[in-house]
């Protein structure tokens, strides 16, 4: 199982758009996953809305319901080069958690956290990117371009150049190239789940500049949000996930199996369980009682 979370229902459609067979399942608490197959893979994809709080916290959520292989954010960023195009796809090579920092009397200092996906992870989505065939599920007009670069994650939507927070990021972070709101939140819960493998996907759906809502009238956040699921869905099918090729199961179906310790020579079997679906009898065999 992969466990695929975006922010906002624009990200969710362009993934659950790709996948079959998708069932919802809900979570003790009232979160709701779609469950089913993305290409090859069984993937649980839930929507945590905007902001890193959100995002840590439904991550939990996923990891405890699920307990995934790995987990990919797929979502929309602010490109905050101008060398990046609108709907090229940023794979995050670290996340900072740019709000992080010390305000005193000279001013305010920088001391963000900052997460790194796993190398395993990184390794793939680089391989993913260099073969090049995600594309085929790109909607003609332009092959998007892939940059494996640090991204910026904050609690404010930024579209300005000249901002504060503009300004303290293009001064603290000049590494990074996309800006967004819950990949840090995301990556540590990745982190807090002993390293589970947590990587994020975006696709640049404005230059955080000013004219957000003119790049947004003009339908980029679907393209981009389209183009990172793509991506996503590539590099999902070359994950290893032991069940991989079992299809989803139905709502409230369980899969179903059984098993027969023996013993001779006077040994005794003792009780071995894990996961126990249905009804469980413990005892010796029919026949054997004396």
């Amino acid at each position: 199982m992969i466990v695929v979370l975006t922010a906002l229902e624009v990200e969710r459609s362009a993934v659950l758009d790709r996948m079959t067979g998708a069932t919802v399942r809900a979570h003790r608490a009232g979160t709701l996953f779609h469950v089913g197959q993305l290409g090859r893979r069984r993937v649980a994809l839930g929507l945590v809305g905007a902001g890193n709080a959100a995002a840590a916290a439904v991550a939990e959520r996923a990891v405890a319901e699920f307990s995934p292989a790995a987990m990919v954010f797929v979502g929309v960023a602010g490109g905050l080069r101008d060398w990046t195009r609108l709907g090229d796809v940023v794979v995050a090579t670290k996340v900072y958690a740019y709000h992080g920092g010390r305000s005193t009397d000279g001013g305010m200092r920088s001391s963000p956290q900052a997460w790194t996906p796993s190398y395993r992870l990184l390794e793939l989505a680089r391989s993913v990117g260099r073969a090049g065939e995600w594309c085929a599920a790109v909607p003609a007009g332009g092959r998007p371009g892939v940059h494996f670069e640090p991204v910026a994650s904050g609690e404010v939507v930024l579209d300005s150049r000249t901002s504060e927070v503009a300004r303290w990021l293009h001064e603290n972070y000049t590494d990074a190239v996309a800006v967004e709101m819950e990949s840090a939140g995301f990556a540590l819960a990745g982190h807090l789940n002993d390293d589970l493998p947590a990587i994020s996907v975006r696709g640049v759906s404005d230059h955080a500049g000013g004219v957000k809502d003119v790049t947004d009238e003009a339908g980029w956040q679907p393209v981009a949000a389209g183009n990172a699921a793509a991506f996503a869905e590539a590099l999902i099918a070359e994950i290893d996930d032991e069940d991989a090729e079992a299809p989803a199961e139905p709502s409230g179906e369980s899969r179903g199996f059984s098993n027969l310790n023996l013993a001779t020579d006077h040994a005794r079997v003792g009780q071995q369980i894990g996961a126990v679906y249905g009804d469980l009898t413990v005892g010796p065999q029919r026949g054997d009682r004396k």
